[in-house]
């Protein structure tokens, strides 16, 4: 049995893009293809690695070298990691990137995009109206700004892609890298055929709760 090498998903955009809808699709299918996987949740880092860290940049560059940390021992032991944190700026998503690429590790950056107007109508908490409004502070990408990559390895557009499609997206680029047979996804878009409808598809695949990781 060969040897399955690790590697790191990181997961990057701003609150509500889709970045754990996209984790949680992912996880049954990569394990079912015989992967060992784990996901840092940026809300579950947040509670039980970073609790007490505010919203500073500071806090926020220290929230996402921890969450870059626990990647790197996972995936430099063979194991696939998919990080969902909103991780605003660009030199530390680079840093992540470097010390888990020396230790012999892939880092695929994954790039979840979606517009303000659109993040504006998901958001059930009515957080970016808020934010918009003046009355959130450090808000990403209202209040607080939101370093975009410059070279993502993927690009997903959940304002315009069903979850299927992004993630069919993610799956190709780990195939291609070679940290993924190739296998058929018929069972996959049976799943999805079960919720779709007229007026509820993009409600229901991409329904999100704003976060301010």
């Amino acid at each position: 049995m060969s040897k399955q090498k690790g590697f790191t998903l990181w997961f990057t955009g701003l609150s509500g893009a889709g970045k754990s809808t996209l984790a949680n699709n992912l996880l049954p299918e990569l394990r079912s293809r015989g992967l060992n996987i784990e996901v840092l949740d940026g809300d579950e880092v947040r509670t039980n690695l970073s609790k007490g860290l505010g919203f500073s940049k500071e806090d926020r560059d220290t929230n996402i070298r921890r969450i870059g940390y626990v990647a790197r021992l996972l995936s430099r032991n063979g194991v696939g990691v998919i990080t969902a944190a909103i991780s605003p700026y660009r030199e530390v998503r680079d840093e992540v990137r470097e010390t888990i690429e020396q230790d012999g590790a892939a880092f695929i950056e994954v790039y979840v995009k979606c517009s303000i107007e659109v993040l504006s109508e998901r958001d059930v908490k009515g957080l970016y109206k808020k934010a918009l409004a003046g009355e959130i502070q450090n808000f990403t990408g209202v209040s607080d700004p939101y370093e975009e990559p410059l070279s993502p390895d993927v690009i997903v557009e959940t304002d315009t892609e069903t979850v299927e499609t992004s993630a069919q997206k993610i799956l190709n680029a780990l195939e291609q890298r070679g940290l993924l047979s190739s296998a058929t996804h018929s069972h996959r878009t049976e799943a999805f055929i079960a919720v779709k409808g007229p007026n509820i598809e993009k409600e229901y695949i991409w329904r999100s709760d704003a976060k301010t990781v």
